[in-house]
């Protein structure tokens, strides 16, 4: 075993303990498909958290999509994201013509699954921001990969914004049942109708 995979499954157990980890599939079964996972964003945590709430089998092919400049700013985050993670790194800032999906579409082409935060930034209300259009996008380009809705409850409470210190609370991530872009549906509309199935996994009177 690898130092890489062994960090994997301490950070995985560090997770579990921290937080719990609870993954409850609603609405799909987690299986070895090519998937999207896109979720509610106020953590740092959050794509950790759904990482070590999916089945081993599932991550090594399971990629969180990071911010360059924040997970690669000490030798430390970047080995971590890069090595245990393969994250897919994203530039917050548009760099000439580059496309900034070109990393994500890249990832999709090589087989694997992605987790994404479509609203772009992590959000400091319990309610999601509006979701930016790079989902819609992959969504055309990419009609084979499931779009799997997901709510992470509890995590903004483990490690708020403008937080380091996690503090141990049970976290869950809810994962929902599969999107079809319609043929014909607009933007505006899938965006809409995605951001509400986030939403509408939220537990009952919780975050």
């Amino acid at each position: 075993m690898t130092r890489a995979e062994l960090m994997g499954q301490l950070l995985a157990f560090i997770a579990r303990l921290i937080t719990g980890a609870q993954g409850h599939w609603r609405g799909c079964v987690p299986q070895a498909v090519q998937r999207i996972y896109f979720a509610n964003h106020q953590s740092h945590l959050d794509w950790v958290l759904i990482w070590a709430a999916l089945p081993s089998e599932l991550r090594a092919r399971t990629r969180p999509i990071a911010a360059r400049d924040y997970w690669t700013s000490s030798p430390l985050k970047h080995w971590i994201t890069r090595e245990v993670f393969h994250a897919v790194y994203v530039d917050r800032q548009r760099q000439g013509d580059e496309d900034p999906l070109a990393p994500l579409q890249q990832a999709l082409q090589g087989g694997d699954s992605l987790v994404i935060f479509p609203e772009g930034t992590r959000g400091s209300s319990g309610e999601p921001q509006a979701f930016k259009s790079g989902l819609y996008h992959l969504a055309r380009q990419f009609p084979q990969v499931q779009l799997v809705p997901c709510w992470i409850a509890n995590v903004q409470r483990v490690m708020p914004k403008g937080e380091v210190v996690p503090v141990p609370i049970l976290c869950s991530v809810s994962f929902g049942v599969p999107l079809v872009l319609g043929d014909d549906e607009d933007k505006a509309a899938f965006l809409a109708r995605a951001r509400e199935a986030v939403v509408g996994l939220r537990p009952p009177g919780g975050d």
